[in-house]
């Protein structure tokens, strides 16, 4: 069978590219008219575009960015036909095959939209001057309406369902297997608000306007970019602030949300743009998947913690009943963007905090992530990875970029692996086991609390047997380095962390499954059998062990306070992780 990386290079060999000065009309007829485009458009519309072998074809290419174009336009016969052709170009730039006269063509038709705005599927029934052309495509559509309705008329494009039903022979007792395929495109990308920039351009402009949610604190800073960038490539922008402190990650503002979003009429297959950090990003998301049952969003991420953990996180939620995050959806963005520019506004504190959900991955997932750290250490900190107190041929950008990507691909991997959370071998949970059941306690800011966790947690391994004693300290040096916590004295109040062990035990469905390295800096396992008593006995161990460590153990701005943030444990409900 042919792949669709054949039949791209196939097409773009044997079919000229568009003459923009020509009619634009007359070219269009031309390409709807042509046997390479139909069997091209045929081809995507067939393709197995959510099977691991469709990825690894265009990887294997090194043409990454068309694969997103390319399960877009399974849809294309849905999509504007100015949007048809900006996914073509990319496709075809990414492989190569002269991209750049596509965008034109695609430019242009948006400047038309008698022909830009009308669905793919309606010009080549309708409005081809060619019956037979017009034949072919209207048996097509017949033929699609059964046998692939999510290529004719899909609710969105970025999903697909699947079912099976066996019954019995009197049919009074069914069995159903349901499944459902999503896409997700995420990308480390610089400057994102640059007017050059298409990446958000190409994703709007089809759309016709920006409906987006954002930040009250990411609106002060960056809200007057955000205007500029939209009126520069003429989309309207609907923009609704909110305010996203710890605070407010209640029901009441995802009510607020979904009131918007009805307000504005938002559309099932219309990305809502979420802009702000990890609460924004829980909340939102939530909304989005609440607002007619599935609505899709794109997460453009302002802090470290989003952009690399809770950004492209499925993992939606707010609190409710006195729980932390007991409400939710396995929801993920359909786009989500790390740009390392918003880091230049965020405090020395907010920047530590960040990375810790960093080191995270590196210690379970990624070596070389690790390496990269500790070869960054102080000067991803200064920099804000590269945008502040820096050169513009300081190495420090490419380091910047190495390690953002390095976390987000093992987050990634890890995390959509396993989307709704129906096991708990999760690497990305590692310093998550015991920290929720203090945190907010406390006051910590969540990664000196995680940092904690993982500092036990390496303790733990080392003391198992999984790492060596080296391997640990490395581990707890590099922690400590970055001014992140690995002690605080909460650990000592017993009542405190037995609760917080059973608590976990019954989130994760009976078991501890607490994950470690093991194996080596870069491997993970779980640790499942360690009782309450254990557990307290180690933390005595593990008190003096931080005792040999700058500050006793006690990291840098460690408080929620310390960067000036509402004290959760004082301003906020008493919460207890769900």
């Amino acid at each position: 069978m042919t792949s669709l990386v054949e039949t791209l290079t196939h097409f773009a060999a044997s079919t000229p590219a568009p003459d923009t000065s020509v009619r634009v009309k007359e070219e269009l007829d031309r390409l709807a008219m042509a046997p390479a485009f139909q069997e091209l458009l045929e081809t995507m519309i067939a393709a197995p575009v959510f099977s691991p072998a469709f990825g690894r074809d265009f990887a294997a290419r090194d043409a990454v960015d068309a694969i997103a174009a390319c399960r877009m336009l399974r849809g294309a016969l849905n999509l504007p036909v100015a949007q048809v052709f900006h996914h073509l170009a990319q496709a075809l730039a990414a492989l190569g095959e002269g991209g750049e006269r596509w965008h034109a063509f695609a430019t242009l038709l948006d400047r038309d939209s008698s022909l830009g705005s009308v669905k793919l599927r309606e010009y080549v029934v309708d409005m081809v001057p060619d019956p037979a052309t017009q034949q072919h495509f209207s048996a097509l559509c017949a033929r699609l309406v059964t046998e692939n309705p999510h290529a004719l008329y899909p609710t969105s494009p970025y999903r697909i369902s699947d079912g099976t039903v066996e019954s019995s022979a009197d049919e009074r007792t069914v069995e159903a297997v349901m499944s459902v395929s999503t896409f997700a495109s995420i990308k480390v990308v610089d400057d994102v608000l640059d007017p050059a920039n298409r990446t958000l351009r190409d994703i709007y402009h089809p759309l016709g306007r920006c409906v987006c949610f954002i930040d009250h604190n990411v609106e002060e800073h960056y809200g007057d970019r955000l205007s500029s960038y939209f009126a520069a490539q003429d989309i309207p922008l609907e923009k609704m602030v909110f305010r996203a402190m710890e605070i407010d990650k209640g029901i009441a503002t995802v009510e607020k949300m979904l009131g918007e979003l009805k307000r504005v009429g938002i559309a099932r297959h219309e990305p809502v743009l979420i802009m702000g950090g990890g609460v924004l990003a829980d909340t939102g998301g939530l909304a989005c998947a609440l607002y007619g049952r599935n609505t899709p969003y794109v997460m453009l991420s302002t802090s470290i913690v989003t952009g690399i953990d809770a950004g492209p996180s499925p993992r939606t939620c707010c609190d409710g009943f006195g729980y932390k995050n007991l409400l939710g959806a396995y929801h993920p963005p359909v786009v989500s963007l790390t740009d390392r520019f918003f880091f230049g506004s965020l405090r020395e504190g907010w920047v530590r905090h960040g990375i810790a959900e960093i080191i995270k991955m590196a210690v379970v997932k990624n070596a070389v992530l690790f390496a990269d750290l500790e070869d960054g250490m102080s000067r991803l900190v200064e920099t804000r990875f590269g945008t502040v107190n820096c050169t513009p041929d300081d190495p420090i950008h490419a380091l910047s970029q190495k390690v953002l990507a390095g976390a987000l691909k093992s987050y990634i991997e890890a995390e959509y692996d396993n989307l709704y959370e129906t096991h708990q071998c999760r690497p990305h949970a590692y310093g998550h086991t015991w920290s929720p059941g203090f945190e907010i306690r406390v006051g910590l800011l969540h990664g000196h609390a995680v940092a904690i966790g993982m500092g036990l947690g390496a303790f733990l391994s080392m003391r198992t047997g999984w790492i060596t004693q080296e391997e640990m300290h490395r581990i707890l040096a590099l922690i400590s380095g970055y001014g992140l916590s690995l002690w605080h004295d909460i650990l000592e109040n017993e009542t405190v962390m037995r609760e917080s062990h059973r608590k976990i035990v019954q989130k994760r469905g009976g078991n501890l499954v607490a994950p470690v390295p093991s194996g080596g800096i870069g491997q993970c396992g779980y640790l499942n059998d360690l009782t309450e008593d254990e557990l307290l006995e180690a933390i005595g161990e593990y008190r003096t062990l931080c005792q040999g460590y700058p500050r006793d153990g006690v990291g840098m701005e460690p408080m929620c306070s310390d960067v000036g943030l509402e004290d959760p444990s004082v301003n906020s409900p008493p919460l207890v992780e769900a």
